[in-house]
């Protein structure tokens, strides 16, 4: 299964580093990407990465402060957030083959790959 880790209450400005571990057939995927869902908005795709050829995508939202990367055990992948924003704040998951790097593609209803149950993240001004 994927589990998410780390968020929390962090002020607005500062960074902190979420977690997706995935074990058992969960960490054999094509990609594994973050999406979150804030207040009032729908789910949206965040950042993926390919584990075919290990390329990176990040949305214009996020881009330039936030950075996905995969530990050298392919069980871990790892969403860094920097200058974080108050819209920022949203439960943050992690899912298996919902994301596309080359077409930018996100899937964020459930149905596609494994998803984890999500970690808070509020952002405070």
């Amino acid at each position: 299964h994927l589990v998410e880790s780390g968020g929390g209450f962090v002020q607005a400005g500062t960074s902190t580093r979420l977690a997706c571990a995935a074990s058992g057939v969960y960490s054999d995927y094509v990609s594994i990407g973050w999406f979150r869902e804030s207040p009032g908005k729908e789910r949206e795709g965040v950042s993926c990465f390919s584990s075919y050829d290990g390329l990176t995508h990040v949305t214009n939202s996020v881009k330039g402060r936030f950075t996905i990367s995969r530990h050298s055990d392919r069980n871990t992948v790892y969403l860094q957030m920097d200058n974080l924003k108050s819209e920022d704040t949203g439960v943050y998951y992690c899912a298996t083959d919902s994301c596309d790097v080359q077409t930018e593609i996100y899937y964020p209803t459930q149905g596609f790959g494994s998803w984890g149950q999500g970690t808070q993240v509020t952002v405070s001004a």
